[in-house]
């Protein structure tokens, strides 16, 4: 968001992902077979995929196996970065300017993590960590150097050293607190964002802006954001479990609802991913917002004062940035039917076609055939509507015989009502102005409150007492059922 917006004021930018395949696998995963305790320490771009038991395979390597996925998910959501592979850039030597000048300035380079972080550093840190003789970095110490060569001793007691002016191999890399600011000076970044852990007072963006000054290079303009948490299970996290996947999650929540949940908060604030009820609130928001929008038009008004203002350019900016597509205008058609009312019929009807049919009926849709964006959203309601995560007070119980709850609940003036509204709905057009006309009108011939007339209905139809809009349900049902399990509540 932060690239097309800069590329809209005319900026050449671009926005680059940096792969960390350099980084060295710290523990053994519980998705991984115990076998993965021979390559801790080995960088994550070296060593083989998991199969599907977390074996390893010999099916691609690891950084691989993990990133696939992930750009796939970016894709479907219009982020198209340029990709950086840190193992290959050091195997391609883009490090060795900024290796050579920390180890010059080892001291200086000491004293700011020390100082700024507040941790001491032992004896043996050295500002770069060789790969010993067994392929890993773990416990490999340096005894000595003259650039370009560093010797070093493994923890087999192995000897040997590395000749970093040979490309095409790679030695080792720097610690993170000093990998983070060299990335920096070689991609020329001039802002990055981060997560709150490094933003810390003493955190790694602390010591990598000093770090930077000694490599001559101005520190990139930081944005420290929030976790996002998975409602009910706390933040995010891949090491402890809680997240779920990129892809899954579009599985779940059709792309520009994803990323409109990005651009509505703030990055200062944390975001509460939630599968749940939250994504029918989060979807009529969008909803909501696009057709209000569509409704003002692209010209401000002339006489808003100044936050109003800004809350109209708020408005524009968000669904903008909800877009996949840079640029594009959004569907319309996505405020025609909305994500609720999509969720009952995908739980009524089984082939997409009938739901078509269904909201040409209603008059949701106009246009001969659906959308892209409509068809998409639909496919995730399927998945969403069979996957645990679809809350139970969306999901329909449809009764074809009342329950012992609903006779429970129809008192004698509930049935004198439904005596009424049987022949009323028998008789009525079948749509939804009609059914809902029908319901109301016998309610208030009978003084039922609006309110305890939906209330009996859920309970015969639904088998509990709140449920969608009762019409736009009833209208989905053929007639004969309705009437005929209204007549058997009646008779019971």
């Amino acid at each position: 968001m932060l690239t097309r917006a800069a590329v809209d004021a005319g900026m050449d930018v671009e926005m680059i992902f940096i792969i960390d395949t350099a980084d060295p696998l710290r523990k053994v995963y519980d998705f991984l077979s115990a076998e993965y305790e021979n390559y801790i320490g080995h960088p994550i771009g070296t060593i083989p995929a998991p199969d599907a038991s977390g074996k390893p395979s010999g099916n691609g390597n690891y950084g691989e196996y993990f990133l696939s996925p992930f750009v796939a998910a970016l894709k479907q959501i219009g982020v198209e970065p340029r990709l950086v592979d840190n193992y290959q850039s050091y195997i391609e030597g883009k490090f060795n300017p900024a290796i050579r000048t920390f180890i010059d300035k080892r001291e200086q380079a000491r004293d700011i993590i020390e100082r700024v972080s507040g941790r001491e550093l032992d004896d043996e840190w050295f500002p770069f960590n060789p790969v010993g003789s067994d392929g890993s970095m773990d416990g490999v110490v340096v005894t000595g150097h003259d650039w370009p060569v560093i010797h070093w001793l493994d923890s087999l007691g192995v000897e040997g050293s590395c000749d970093l002016s040979q490309t095409g191999v790679f030695h080792g890399k720097l610690p993170w607190r000093l990998d983070w600011p060299a990335k920096w000076s070689w991609l020329k970044v001039t802002c990055e964002p981060f997560g709150k852990d490094h933003g810390a007072a003493g955190g790694s963006y602390d010591t990598g802006r000093e770090l930077s000054a000694l490599l001559e290079y101005e520190a990139p303009l930081p944005l420290t954001y929030e976790w996002i948490q998975l409602k009910g299970m706390g933040a995010m996290s891949s090491s402890t479990g809680v997240t779920i996947g990129p892809l899954d999650a579009l599985r779940l929540v059709p792309p520009e609802i994803l990323r409109f949940l990005i651009a509505r908060n703030k990055t200062n604030r944390h975001i509460d991913f939630d599968t749940g009820d939250a994504l029918i609130e989060l979807a009529d928001e969008y909803e909501r917002l696009l057709g209000r929008i569509a409704q003002e038009g692209d010209e401000m008004a002339g006489d808003l004062n100044r936050r109003q203002q800004v809350a109209w350019e708020v408005d524009r900016a968000q669904i903008r940035l909800s877009q996949v597509k840079h640029g594009a205008h959004p569907d319309l058609s996505a405020t025609a039917v909305t994500f609720r009312h999509l969720a009952m019929l995908a739980q009524i009807r089984e082939r997409d076609e009938d739901i078509w049919a269904s909201l040409h009926s209603s008059g949701h849709l106009t246009s001969p055939e659906a959308s892209a964006t409509l068809s998409k959203r639909l496919a995730c309601i399927r998945v969403w509507v069979g996957s645990e995560h679809f809350p139970d007070g969306f999901r329909l119980r449809l009764q074809s015989q009342p329950s012992a709850a609903a006779l429970e609940n129809i008192n004698s003036q509930a049935r004198l009502y439904l005596s009424d509204l049987e022949p009323a709905l028998a008789q009525c057009e079948w749509d939804i102005d009609s059914i809902n006309s029908a319901i109301c009108d016998v309610a208030a011939e009978h003084e039922i409150g609006l309110r305890q007339a939906f209330v009996f209905l859920y309970w015969i139809f639904l088998d509990q007492h709140y449920g969608p809009k009762m019409a736009s349900l009833l209208v989905e049902l053929p007639r004969n059922d309705v009437v005929s399990l209204l007549k058997t509540v009646v008779d019971a």
